[in-house]
């Protein structure tokens, strides 16, 4: 596709536009981008568009276009302000949860809404770069292989990196907790991450 879209094809990078506008949207929300995040992301797409010449023949797009969607969000995050990055990491996390149906324990909702509160806070506690392979990993469900590509990181450093915020965010939130929102005691032990 993307020789398509080199070759002036528009609808093909229409094609590409809308196959990765979502990522790209929880990427700059992930970040900080809050109400700016479609706007980082059309500058995003459009930054992408003009630098299609340096993009390496057979790499994914997708952490390619995300680094871009990063480095635009961390442009706008820059100028509005810290306070606005945690607002919008928060939203991130509310905004990806499925609808609670109507029938469900209000009790259940509500330690969901606390450990999304408590997850959200531990993450603002890390480095930049612990909160970036986490996001990347986790919040973004990108593989191994794509979360390197994204950051430039070899993968022994993905793994290192992502082991080291997984270890602290323990430590933060008390429990074995996982990421993704379960508890490693509930759910039958097991030591270890991926």
């Amino acid at each position: 596709m993307i020789a398509r879209v080199r070759a002036g094809e528009a609808e093909a990078y229409a094609q590409l536009v809308r196959a990765h506008t979502g990522v790209a949207l929880r990427a700059a929300v992930a970040f900080g981008a809050g109400p700016d995040a479609e706007d980082v992301v059309q500058s995003a797409f459009f930054k992408a568009y003009q630098s299609l010449g340096r993009f390496r023949e057979g790499a994914a797009f997708r952490p390619w276009l995300l680094q871009i969607v990063v480095n635009e969000t961390r442009n706008t995050v820059r100028s509005a302000g810290r306070a606005r990055a945690v607002a919008g990491r928060e939203a991130l996390l509310r905004g990806a949860d499925p609808v609670i149906p109507e029938s469900a324990d209000p009790a259940v909702a509500a330690l969901a809404e606390e450990r999304r509160t408590l997850l959200t806070a531990a993450l603002d506690e890390l480095s930049e770069e612990h909160r970036r392979v986490v996001t990347y990993r986790y919040l973004l469900e990108m593989d191994e292989a794509e979360t390197a590509q994204a950051l430039g990181w070899p993968r022994g450093t993905v793994k290192s990196r992502l082991n080291r915020a997984l270890k602290k965010l323990e430590k933060k939130l008390g429990t074995t907790a996982d990421v993704r929102g379960t508890d490693r005691r509930e759910a039958g032990g097991g030591e270890g991450h991926e």
